[in-house]
């Protein structure tokens, strides 16, 4: 197992095999990871609350907008 599979496992999709729905899987997948590193850092003390709120809000809406994008 690489490193980058240990720290960024991907599960597979379970749904329709359309190629927006898989690629929003994927996506949402990553927006995941993203805020578990957030979370972290911010329980850890290494990053404000403000701070780590304002990246997750700047993750949310790349989602949205990859998702409207996807639709």
């Amino acid at each position: 197992m690489e490193l980058n599979d240990f720290l960024n496992p991907r599960y597979p999709y379970r749904g329709s095999d359309q190629p927006e729905n898989m690629l929003f899987n994927a996506n949402l997948q990553e927006f995941a990871q993203q805020v578990s590193y957030i979370a972290a850092l911010q329980t850890n003390g290494k990053m404000s609350t403000y701070e780590s709120y304002k990246k997750i809000k700047q993750q949310w809406k790349r989602l949205k907008k990859t998702h409207k994008q996807l639709t």
